[in-house]
């Protein structure tokens, strides 16, 4: 049996690319869709009224899942943000480019050779755009900001781009669209730097006293707007954002996108801010939950996808417009600043029944919230279907008729019906990339023992990291919470997902 699914797995690994190159008489004729990928930032599986979210309503985002396919065994390829975006990009595993989270003033990680998902659509004719968080790196290094910012997403298959370029919690505070900051006074140059400090502008440990929140030391870099950042700026006093109107902005930049692109197929990659630190939510989401700033922010992720639904049911093409909704990774409550939001959490659960968070290799940590709305091709239903990210990419070949050749995508698979909730055929196993890798195959969850270094999860963060010395083994069927450790009961279910997880993930990654 063991050596029976080794092999099988070896066969998969060495001929996905095959399987690719198939699509279905069905996507072959279904009309070619608008996509919009909406990635929220830090979201949990219990975030959203749908999922079971206290202290925060979500009318807009519980519409989509009323009118659409709701997963509830669907996972980001990773627990941290950089390395999800990566994948879901590229259809490839985040530690084949040893992708982790990343700087702001870090070099673009995405090979500019390499065919990504907007590339893929460009090729079936559409047009592509990316808005929001980015975080996957600009330039080749030294990037002289007041310059043209390349390469970026416009070398790498978007047609148009409007990016925080990082995170908002990083300098530069500061939006770039296309190739160029946005309002940027050439009289006073950016500057950015993450290992000393630049210019004079005041830091968090020098000036707490203008801080709207305190951060710990880690974050208390450069203040802009009242928020002390990770990494020190210093010019480009005029181009700086206002943490509060980055919703307002990120919204009206994806509508003008939609507007200028409705006549042909579109695909927009939608990354919103929210609900990261800083959480800073505008004044008319203050006061929106029961939480404080983070259910607040949650709240006004909320308004953001329903005035995207608006936009598309405005212009008409609301109904063969596919919206994929999820998050980047599992939740965190603390995680630099101090907005209370676990003093203020309430009955709330973020992350459900599920154990860990943002970081972690337990269920928590890739699990989320992601829903399927397509209102001319998709029926209501809920979908138990075991599903990646990382997936989207063949799924979505599949869906336009681009067969993907060799090198392209090379671990996902096409699962396009699962996504539309025609059945639930998802992967046989999945890979949870983390701190420490995990693996599930159907019910089972598979932990490795690891003596990674990972304390500052547990301990500073205050999530579980997953990383320990013992094995793990997990029934989910009975165990979702992964409270009962049965290794040491099924020895041979243990040895059969540890192969198969060491076909796929070299060794060095599982110390």
């Amino acid at each position: 049996m063991i050596r029976f699914l080794f092999l099988a797995v070896a066969f998969t690994l060495a001929f996905s690319s095959c399987t690719h190159k198939k699509s279905t008489d069905e996507s072959a004729k279904t009309p070619k869709p608008n996509i919009i990928i909406v990635y929220v930032d830090d979201l949990g599986y219990g975030d959203v009224g749908c999922y079971g979210a206290t202290g925060v309503e979500t009318p807009n985002i519980d519409k989509l899942a009323a009118g659409g396919v709701k997963f509830t065994d669907a996972h980001c390829p990773s627990s941290t943000c950089t390395p999800s975006r990566y994948s879901l990009l590229t259809g490839e595993y985040a530690f084949r480019n040893n992708a982790a989270i990343l700087d702001g003033d870090a070099p673009l990680l995405i090979d500019t050779a390499k065919v990504t998902l907007p590339d893929i659509l460009k090729r079936a004719g559409y047009k592509t755009g990316v808005v929001g968080k980015w975080h996957l790196g600009l330039g080749s290094g030294n990037l002289n900001w007041n310059d043209s910012i390349k390469p970026g997403p416009l070398e790498i298959g978007f047609d148009y781009s409007f990016l925080i370029p990082a995170t908002g919690d990083r300098v530069p505070s500061v939006y770039v669209e296309n190739y160029n900051i946005v309002g940027l006074d050439p009289n006073d140059p950016v500057q950015v730097n993450y290992k000393v400090k630049v210019g004079d502008w005041p830091t968090g440990l020098e000036r707490p006293d203008l801080c709207k929140q305190i951060a710990d030391t880690q974050h208390a870099g450069t203040i802009t707007n009242g928020v002390p950042r990770i990494g020190f700026q210093s010019g480009g006093k005029a181009a700086l954002w206002v943490d509060e109107d980055m919703p307002d902005v990120l919204v009206q930049k994806s509508k003008d996108f939609i507007a200028a692109s409705k006549d042909q197929p579109f695909f927009l990659y939608l990354a919103y801010h929210d609900i990261h630190v800083p959480r800073v939510p505008h004044q008319r989401f203050v006061g929106a939950s029961t939480m404080g700033p983070r259910g607040d922010a949650i709240a006004q992720m909320d308004w953001c996808t329903g005035e995207i639904i608006k936009c598309l049911e405005e212009l008409g093409i609301a109904n063969n417009t596919l919206i994929l909704f999820s998050s980047d990774n599992g939740p965190v409550l603390s995680d630099g600043y101090d907005d209370k939001a676990i003093e203020m959490l309430g009955n709330h659960k973020p992350a459900g029944s599920l154990r860990g968070g943002k970081y972690s290799t337990f269920e928590a940590g890739t699990r989320v919230p992601t829903i399927a709305y397509w209102p001319s091709a998709i029926s209501p239903k809920e979908s138990k279907a075991l599903l990646s990210h990382i997936d989207i990419y063949a799924s979505v070949a599949e869906l336009v008729g681009q067969p993907l050749t060799q090198g392209e995508g090379v671990d996902s698979k096409a699962l396009l019906n699962a996504w539309l909730g025609k059945n639930e055929q998802g992967r046989e196993f999945m890979l949870e990339e983390s701190f420490a890798m995990g693996l599930r195959m159907g019910s089972w969850k598979y932990i490795p023992a690891s003596n990674s270094w990972s304390g500052w999860i547990d301990n500073k963060k205050k999530i579980e990291s997953g990383v320990s010395p013992v094995v793990k083994l997990y029934n989910l069927d009975t165990d979702i919470s992964e409270s009962n450790n049965v290794a040491e009961a099924n020895p041979q279910i243990v040895s059969q997902m540890d192969s198969v997880l060491r076909a796929i993930v070299p060794a060095s990654f599982l110390k």
